[in-house]
This record gives C-alpha cells, sequence and structure tokens, in this order.
C-alpha cells in the first residue's frame, strides 16, 4: 500500500530582520523568473544594481514592525496551520510544510519526503488564486525538486481554489463578525500585478485586456487570469454576506515595478474613500491565508494610517484566515476527498 502525504507550500520570509537575512531572501525571491520575468541579464542588473542596494534595509524596518517574539508571522501561522490541519487528518496521512522563499526550502521538504518513503503527495499551494509569480512558481518548483531527487513520487496538485464554496464559506466565517459592526464600506485588496502578466498567462492571446470586460465575459483565460479570479472572490463572498454593490469595492496592493499594474491601487482608494460618503472602513486581504507582511504592515498599519489621515475615523483590517477552524475543515476537506478519490 502506497504512503501519501499532503505538502503545503507558502510564500516563506527572511530568517530574521536583519538586512543581511532579508538581502539574502529578496535576493532568492525576486531573482525568480516568473516574479521578475524579464530578460536574465536585466534582471541581474536590476536586482543587484538597483533594488538589493536600497530595498533589503527599508523592507527589514517593515519586517521589524510585525516580527513576533516566535519569529515570522506568516511561517509561524503557517507551522499552525500546519500542525492544525495534521490533527485533524489523524496519524495516516502525514503533512509536510515549505515556503517557496526561504525556509524550510522546498528542497529540504521533498528530501524529507523521500527519506520517510512516501509515494504520493498532495500539494496544496496556501494561494487562492492562479498567478505565475505565486502559485505557478510553487508548482513547478515542487516538481523540479521531485524530479531531482525521487521522480517515482507521485504529485496531485489542488487548483487554485477562488470560488470554491468551502473556501468562501471559510471567508464568510472570518469575516462574519467584522460585517456585523458598523461601517460605511468594505475594501476588498488583492495582491497586485502587473497587467502585462494578465496577457502572459492567457494562451489563447486574444482574450485578457482585449475583450471588453474581458474579466466578466466567459472564456478559458479565466483558469489563470489572476483578475478575473479575484473578481470572482469578490462576487461570491459579496453574494454569501448579502452585501449590497454600493457597500464594496476591489483595489490591488503591493506594485513593484514602474509598469501598469492593476488598478485601482489600493494606496490611492485608502486616500480616496474618505473624501467620498466612507468613514469607517473594513478591509479584507483574500488573495493572501496566512496574515503577513502585505496585511500587518501594508494594510493594518500605513493603509490604517493613510485612511485616517485622508479624514477616515474608523479603519479594521479583518483577519485572513490564518488558523480558524473554518479553514482547517476546508484544507482536510479537500484532502480527504483526494484520499478518497485515491484508495
Amino acid at each position: 500500500m502506497s504512503r501519501r502525504a499532503v505538502l503545503l507550500v507558502n510564500l516563506g520570509s527572511p530568517a530574521s530582520t536583519s538586512t543581511k537575512d532579508v538581502r539574502t531572501y529578496l535576493r532568492e525571491f525576486l531573482n525568480d523568473e516568473r516574479v521578475l520575468d524579464i530578460n536574465p541579464a536585466l534582471r541581474w542588473i536590476l536586482l543587484e544594481g538597483v533594488i538589493l542596494r536600497s530595498r533589503p534595509a527599508k523592507s527589514a524596518e517593515a519586517y521589524a514592525k510585525v516580527w513576533t517574539e516566535e519569529g515570522s508571522p506568516l511561517v509561524v501561522m503557517s507551522e499552525k496551520v500546519s500542525e492544525k490541519l495534521k490533527t485533524s487528518l489523524g496519524p495516516d496521512t502525514p503533512v509536510y510544510l515549505a515556503m517557496r522563499y526561504g525556509q524550510p526550502s522546498i528542497s529540504s521538504i521533498v528530501s524529507k519526503i523521500a527519506a520517510d518513503g512516501i509515494d504520493e503527495i498532495l500539494l496544496f499551494p496556501q494561494y487562492p488564486h492562479y498567478a505565475m509569480s505565486s502559485w505557478e512558481t510553487v508548482v513547478v518548483k515542487v516538481k523540479e525538486e521531485v524530479a531531482a531527487q525521487k521522480p517515482a513520487i507521485k504529485v496531485t496538485t489542488v487548483q487554485p481554489f477562488y470560488q470554491d464554496a468551502d473556501y468562501i464559506e471559510a471567508l464568510h466565517s472570518v469575516a462574519a463578525p467584522y460585517l456585523e459592526q458598523e461601517h460605511d464600506h468594505l475594501l476588498f485588496s488583492y495582491h497586485g500585478l502587473p497587467e502585462r502578466h494578465m496577457r502572459v498567462a492567457d494562451s489563447s492571446c486574444a482574450h485578457c485586456t482585449i475583450v471588453p470586460d474581458c474579466c466578466t465575459t466567459a472564456s478559458p483565460a479565466h483558469a489563470t487570469c489572476y483578475k478575473a479570479q479575484c473578481l470572482a472572490t469578490t462576487r461570491e463572498l459579496v453574494k454569501r454576506a448579502g452585501i449590497s454593490s454600493e457597500k464594496y469595492s476591489v483595489a490591488y496592493q503591493s506594485r513593484l515595478t514602474k509598469e501598469p499594474w492593476l488598478t485601482p491601487s489600493t494606496d490611492k482608494e485608502l486616500e480616496r474613500l474618505p473624501t467620498t460618503a466612507v468613514k469607517k472602513l473594513l478591509v479584507i486581504c483574500p488573495a493572501f491565508t496566512t496574515d503577513c507582511l502585505e496585511t500587518l504592515e501594508e494594510i493594518q498599519m500605513e493603509g490604517c494610517e493613510s485612511f485616517l489621515e485622508a479624514g477616515g475615523t474608523s479603519f479594521q483590517q479583518i483577519p485572513c484566515l490564518n488558523d480558524h477552524p473554518a479553514f482547517i475543515d476546508f484544507l482536510a476537506k479537500r484532502v480527504n476527498l483526494w484520499l478518497a478519490s485515491n484508495p
């Protein structure tokens, strides 16, 4: 009988808040051809000649604001999720956790999986939406490491779950107590991507950013369209929560390069909304399953400050799924479906 296991993979974090460790992390992260998808020589020049000269110190300051006594919030919470899923599944289904960048590395965990005699793994990227810079790079890296270390291991991958009913229910379970509080508006803030990534991911080369209302016009391209999937998550959650169309909006955060990125940008929206009737704001970040630098520092701290300075009176970031029981249940249900379909 084959031995089966689950492999959760999240983004990762620097080893510490030191500038040196942050530089090491950013070098690995931004040297990924699916993150900075430009000519390798130009990527090296941009990375080593520009980004890594100034960004590590600034990022280290940001990480220091959210770092806990246990370490990186993202890694610590991911470990809690892994342990709770392990408890839910029972001893017959091991659960492993790796980070795409930093530690524990995918390479080291695949090595452990192979040493433990595992024959099949369910790869569960902790990204609800497809993007080549997140979901795809995880899948490619795991498969590369398996092929290099133990090709006999069978890998089954959980597809993006952006509109899975159980995922939406988990989002609603976390958000519901906050939605019951008095507020004027709910802002969906998704991680940003260059607009070009939508076109690159469109295998038809004839839909994304070309067809009018491309994200709401049905197309096979949506299977790999990050923006269309973000909007689908939004539609499903507001339907589940009974939120009227004038009470919510969508924006995109965390721009990196100067080329056109998805709009509107979250930082601009946080400055604009208080000039309207929005004084009490809720922000939810469904692209992240785990609270991290982008939610804790960029939204909860910097975003809150911007909103209040622009005239807002109340700001609340709805936590990510983290280790909420509804999310653990969602993960366990998907694993059990895999186990049942492959006895």
